[in-house]
C-alpha cells in the first residue's frame, strides 16, 4: 500500500490480534494491488476480461457506486491517466495534451461490465483500486478486531485512519490532521476527536513533483474529466464516516469536486458523512455541523450551513 502503517489494539489477546491485523494487511495489498501477480486486479488488466473472486467483486461494485453518486469525480478506470503522468511508476513526466486526450479515450467506468463475477474492460481501460483499498482494509481491520473480541483499537494506514471504539481509559481518539502547508513542522490544522469512526484525509500535499521547465507542482489525484491533476480551489479534504470505504473514495471525490460542489454533496444526503475542508490557500477551515464541537483548530474555522 506504499504507506507507513500502524496498529494499535487494548485488551485480551491484544498482541495476537495486532499480528492478525498485519497479516490481513498483507493479504488485502497482494488481492488489489495492480502490481501483485495473485490478485484479480492485475489479471484483468493484462487480458481485459477475467473472472475476479468475490471480494473483489464487491469493491468493484461499491466503486461504480461511488462512480455514480459522485457524478464521475471517483473514477477507478484513471489508471491509463496515472500511468501516463508517472505516479505508478515514480517516473513522473508532464504529457503532452495528445497524449493525455488518447489515454482519456481509455478512461471511463461506462467502459466496465460485471457480469456473473467476469470483469471486462472495454476501450483498453484499465483499473486501479487505490483510491479505495485503504479504506476497505481499514473496515475490514475493525471487524477482524472485534471478533477477537478487541474493543479499543486505532488503525492508521498513511492518510487513513479509523477508530475503533473509544481509548482503553474510555475517551475519544484524538486524530490530527496534517496541515498541508506546515507538513514538515508536524504541525496539524486540527485535532478531531473520534469514537467508531473513519477519517480519511486526501490532498495534493500527499504525491506530487515539480516540473523541472515550468517549476509547476502537479499532484497525483487526477481529475477523470480532464486528464490532469484536479485544479481544486481546496488544499485537504477529511472525510469522517463510520464507513472507511465510503470516507477513503469520498475524500478524493469532494477534493476534485472543489468546496461548493463538495458542500452541494454534503447536502444532497446521498452519502452520510461529515467532512473537514481547508481552502486552497489555507486561510479558512471549513467543517459540518456535526464535527463543530469534536474539532479544535487555530485556523479561521466556519461551521458549513445546512444550506
Amino acid at each position: 500500500m506504499d504507506t507507513y502503517m500502524s496498529v494499535v489494539c487494548y485488551g485480551k489477546d491484544s498482541e495476537a490480534a495486532a499480528e492478525a491485523a498485519i497479516e490481513e494487511i498483507e493479504r488485502i495489498d497482494a488481492l488489489l494491488s495492480i502490481e501483485s501477480e495473485s490478485g484479480s486486479v492485475r489479471r484483468v488488466n493484462d487480458t481485459g476480461s477475467a473472472a475476479i473472486d468475490r471480494e473483489t467483486e464487491l469493491i468493484v461494485e461499491q466503486a461504480l457506486a461511488f462512480h455514480s453518486s459522485t457524478g464521475g469525480a471517483f473514477d477507478i478506470t484513471v489508471l491509463p491517466l496515472m500511468e501516463l503522468w508517472g505516479f505508478t511508476s515514480g517516473n513522473f513526466r508532464v504529457p503532452e495534451s495528445g497524449e493525455i486526450d488518447a489515454a482519456l479515450d481509455r478512461v471511463g467506468s461506462g467502459k466496465l461490465s460485471l457480469t456473473n463475477g467476469v470483469l471486462s474492460l472495454g476501450g483498453a481501460a484499465g483499473i486501479d483500486l487505490g483510491g479505495i483499498a485503504k479504506g476497505y482494509t481499514s473496515d475490514r481491520l475493525m471487524e477482524l478486531l472485534r471478533s477477537r473480541g478487541i474493543e479499543s483499537a486505532c488503525v492508521s494506514l498513511g492518510g487513513n485512519v479509523q477508530c475503533l471504539g473509544s481509548k482503553s481509559n474510555g475517551s475519544a481518539w484524538r486524530c490530527g490532521i496534517v496541515h498541508p502547508f506546515k507538513k514538515d513542522s508536524g504541525e496539524y490544522l486540527g485535532i478531531i476527536a473520534v469514537k467508531d469512526k473513519a477519517v480519511i484525509t486526501s490532498g495534493a500535499y500527499e504525491r506530487n513533483f515539480t516540473d523541472k521547465a515550468s517549476g509547476k507542482l502537479y499532484h497525483h489525484i487526477i481529475d477523470p474529466k480532464s486528464g490532469y491533476p484536479a485544479e481544486s480551489d481546496l488544499s485537504s479534504v477529511t472525510i469522517v464516516s463510520q464507513s472507511g470505504i465510503l470516507a477513503d473514495a469520498l475524500s478524493t471525490a469532494c477534493y476534485i469536486m472543489g468546496l461548493e460542489g463538495a458542500i452541494e454533496y454534503w447536502r444532497s444526503g446521498a452519502q452520510s458523512f461529515e467532512m473537514i475542508l481547508m481552502s486552497s490557500d489555507g486561510s479558512k477551515v471549513y467543517v459540518t455541523p456535526a464535527l463543530a464541537d469534536a474539532f479544535s483548530t487555530d485556523c479561521m474555522l466556519e461551521i458549513i450551513s445546512q444550506g
